[in-house]
């Protein structure tokens, strides 16, 4: 190809300048077409994205109504700052309590003796056994650690649940051991095996004994439980947190005498600010809607996406779904949005928003409102509870059927008698595995108890123990008098509950008729939801697979087995909007599909630009070897022309001469 720098050297006419303006002419037109349907399609893009963040919004607050527990919405007051008290609305409900604390939780502390030094002065050698919350650790001490300061640091590294330090009184230093958790069930006991071969006299390493034989130490601050009064009921607890006592509330006591009156009241006010974040969302979409879709009277113009056929869809399906009766909802006090205050501009498609009749309403109809927004389940049996479901499971009435009812791990001991029976060291003392994984241990007051009497005795121990109550487990504990027996009863069912024993005293199985024993676990409930088989986990029935019923969950009690009548499930707005909305959002759904056919427009100009600078090079080209050949034509022409002219030049004076 000719330089394009030589163009029009020849000519002076076929230039560089004119091959750019033949090009561009070549080229402008289709530029300008793939520019403009470029830009078109990238505005497209940009409306559909602000329309898929709009909707997106709309997901959240339909999501939180969906959920039966924020529409609960409780609240609690107490009338005493020293009782304060927290409310989880997925399990309270409306009561009154009266709250008396007769007692805080404490941390055990003890102090030793006084030391002339805590570095310098060897204490003694041998073994530490330290003893916290069921946990022992043994300590060994040694040349290297046998000082004040040394015993202490050889506590804190074992890491049991107790603290040790050194302070320094002003006469001498003593070493403080506090247990790190509150309650009895946390209380510290200390052995030793002194070096010096004397385990309790007070010298070397026995100067920290403290058990229930020999204290060595003092104890400065008892390790006490919180004892409260709960409507006149005395409640035991390790901590001052007071749980599991009232559903779903929990109780923090500051203040041993303190008196509170607590009232917890359903807050229908917070729902109705949920139902108006929803309303906001909602009318922001159709704000967003207008915008893009919508046709401008002053400007006499339409929207971006006017007439499309996505948007009006997506109209049209939300339009539907609220305007209609809930499914399931034909017969009840609370049917639609409207009987709730909500209702639709026709004109503008927006909501309002009536609060204070949705409040009037919450409270007339609790359960057709939790129904209108969220999922429930209605049993005809009183002993069959819906738990929940999924996206697969569809709206209707099903049918349950039993065919083994759920039951609860227990263990028998043997026949000890009916008499009475003393306890003492020799039988005070039983650990328990409470479904296969809390271990308990508790220690009997001694004395002499009816049969009756030790089975509440046994019972009160195992109410008070701590790590039994962190875990939310439950033990129920009976005296059978015709077998002469005690029973224990998990109180979880299924096939993982279960009540073992796994120490006991010396004198444990003579007097008690307890021995180290693995009860009998409990069964899984069995049967069919619609007559398709269901699986069975404790007392909850639920469905796997495909079918209508598919996700549903629901809890059956009492023993009975057969047909337990029905379960209609109702599908709530929330619910639908918020699978709707996820539909539309999907990578199956109608504005995914229209963006990437908008990307593929994209895609298709980019090529035809590709396409269109493909046939320009070759135009330029073209032109370019074209103009260089007319101009090295016309450049011979103008030499020829040259040499011509000079020619005829010499020619004239020889015909002067002549003449």
């Amino acid at each position: 190809m000719a330089n394009i720098s030589s163009l029009g050297i020849g000519s002076g006419v076929l230039t560089s300048d004119l091959v750019d303006q033949l090009v561009e002419a070549e080229q402008k037109p289709t530029a300008n077409r793939l520019d403009s349907k470029e830009k078109e399609t990238e505005a497209l893009i940009s409306a559909y994205g602000t329309l898929r963040s709009a909707i997106t919004e709309l997901r959240l607050p339909m999501r939180q109504l969906s959920s039966v527990d924020n529409l609960k919405a409780f609240s609690a007051t107490s009338s005493s700052e020293d009782v304060e008290v927290s409310v989880d609305s997925a399990s309270a409900s409306r009561g009154n309590y009266t709250i008396q604390v007769d007692s805080l939780a404490q941390a055990q502390s003890l102090a030793s003796g006084t030391f002339e030094d805590k570095d310098g002065t060897a204490i003694g050698t041998g073994r530490i056994s330290l003893s916290v919350g069921g946990e022992v650790k043994n300590i060994d001490i040694d040349s290297s650690n046998n000082t004040l300061q040394g015993i202490a640091d050889a506590i804190n590294d074992a890491d049991i649940g107790a603290s040790a330090g050194v302070i320094d009184t002003g006469n001498g230093y003593r070493l403080v051991l506090s247990s790190d958790e509150t309650g009895t069930d946390n209380a510290i006991r200390i052995s030793v095996n002194d070096g010096d071969g004397n385990n309790t006299d007070g010298s070397g390493l026995s100067q920290f004994v403290f058990n229930d034989t020999t204290q060595n130490l003092t104890e400065t601050v008892a390790a006490q439980d919180a004892v409260v009064q709960v409507n006149g009921i005395t409640i035991t607890r390790s901590s001052n947190t007071i749980e599991n006592v009232v559903d779903g509330l929990t109780f923090d006591v500051k203040a041993e005498g303190a008196t509170s009156t607590v009232k917890v009241t359903q807050d229908t006010g917070a729902v109705a600010d949920r139902v108006q974040s929803f309303v906001d969302k909602f009318n922001a979409l159709q704000q967003t809607i207008q915008g893009l879709a919508g046709y401008n009277a002053e400007t006499q113009q339409g929207g971006l996406l006017s007439g499309d056929d996505t948007v009006r869809n997506i109209q049209n399906q939300l339009r539907n779904m609220l305007t209609g009766v809930v499914p399931g909802l034909e017969d009840a006090g609370v049917r639609s949005l409207a009987d709730v205050g909500i209702t639709t501009d026709y004109k503008t498609g927006q909501l309002s928003f009536d609060a204070s009749k949705f409040q009037t309403q919450l409270e007339k109809y609790p359960d057709d409102v939790a129904a209108l927004f969220g999922e429930q389940g209605r049993a005809s049996d009183s002993q069959v509870e819906f738990i929940s479901s999924n996206v697969n499971t569809e709206p209707g009435e099903y049918s349950i059927n039993v065919t083994q009812a759920a039951t609860q791990g227990a263990l028998t001991g043997a026949n000890a008698g009916t008499g009475s029976v003393t306890i003492d060291g020799n039988n005070d003392n039983l650990s328990f595995k409470i479904d296969g994984s809390t271990s308990v241990s508790i220690q009997l007051t001694a004395g002499t108890y009816t049969r009756d009497e030790l089975a509440a005795e046994i019972q009160s121990q195992l109410n008070s123990s701590g790590s039994l109550s962190a875990s939310g487990k439950k033990v129920q504990v009976e005296f059978d008098s015709t077998s002469g027996a005690l029973s224990f009863k998990s109180g979880a069912y299924g096939s993982d509950s279960n009540v073992s024993i796994t120490s006991v005293d010396t004198n444990s199985a003579a007097d008690l008729g307890l021995s180290v024993a693995t009860g009998t676990a409990g069964k899984d409930v069995a049967g069919t939801i619609n007559g398709q088989r269901a699986t069975g986990e404790g007392q909850i029935l639920y469905v796997e697979g495909t079918s209508q019923a598919a996700g549903m969950q629901v809890r059956i009690t009492g023993d009975a087995t057969g047909n337990r009548g029905t379960i209609t499930y109702i599908e709530g707005l929330g619910e639908r909007t918020v699978n709707m909305v996820t539909d539309m959002l999907s990578a199956d759904g109608a504005l995914e599909a229209r963006t990437d056919s908008l990307q593929d427009t994209l895609d298709d100009i980019a090529d035809d630009r590709e396409r269109l600078q493909t046939r320009i090079d070759a135009y330029r080209e073209r032109l370019v070897s074209q103009f260089s050949a007319a101009d090295s034509l016309i450049s011979q022409l103008n030499s020829t022309k040259d040499y011509v002219t000079q020619q005829l030049a010499a020619l004239a004076p020889n015909s002067n001469n002549n003449n």
